[in-house]
């Protein structure tokens, strides 16, 4: 569904965020204090505007409160975060997703209002490390402690196996699950443990962090035969 978003902060999140949710297909209002980088993405954007959202004035002008989302980007500039965040929430916008430059600004952020906040930086450091062990894995989201979910590219030592035979699946003695299987165009949800892995199938899988990269490892030196190799 098509919605009307105003990003707040023109860096480089927020230049992301801007092209991303326009590709999508929503509607945006993008603002940011500094000309160059109005002018930067002018290009891409219809309704960019130089103002500073940290005015009561400027945001009643654009209608603030008119918007479905409101996404405050600003990371190091906590001042202008939390003004910004005051205000917005003020005005009753219906959902706001703010960044956090680090714990304490989180903390301030969720105490203040906002419906979402994210840390950049911290979720990408983590997903890296993740990557580090899981070396198929292309994207990692950790959900609690210990536990994720991964995106993997079928593995050569994969092709031609059964998901139940590598160990997928609640009957699977790893307990990792196959919430997605992406076979070209075609997705499948909740793929059956019957399912054959084909070449060029993409996996998202959910579990235990350890489990999954045992589940790997295991099948790595397994052979076609269920041999140790």
């Amino acid at each position: 569904m098509r919605k009307q978003i105003v990003v707040i902060g023109l860096g480089r999140f927020g230049q992301s965020l801007v092209n991303t949710l326009l590709n999508i297909g929503h509607e945006v209002l993008a603002i940011d204090k500094d000309e160059a980088k109005i002018q930067g993405i002018s290009s891409k954007i219809t309704h960019a505007i130089q103002a500073d959202a940290t005015s009561e004035a400027v945001l009643q002008d654009l209608g603030i409160k008119n918007f479905d989302i409101a996404i405050v980007s600003m990371g190091s500039d906590i001042k202008s975060s939390v003004l910004a965040t005051l205000l917005l929430k003020k005005y009753g916008i219906k959902h706001l997703i703010a960044r956090a430059y680090d714990d304490l600004h989180a903390d301030i952020l969720e105490r203040i209002g906002a419906d979402t906040v994210v840390s950049p930086e911290r979720e990408m450091g983590a997903r890296v490390a993740q990557g580090v062990t899981l070396l198929h894995v292309s994207d990692y989201m950790g959900l609690v402690p210990e536990y994720g979910i991964a995106r993997m590219k079928t593995p050569v030592y994969l092709v031609g196996k059964k998901l139940s035979d590598i160990g997928f699946g609640p009957k699977g003695k790893w307990e990792v699950a196959v919430l997605l299987l992406q076979r070209e165009k075609e997705i499948l949800v909740n793929p059956g443990q019957r399912e054959s892995i084909q070449p060029e199938d993409v996996l998202v899988v959910a579990g235990k962090h350890e489990n999954i990269e045992k589940l790997l490892k295991e099948a790595e030196t397994t052979n076609d035969n269920g041999d140790k190799g």
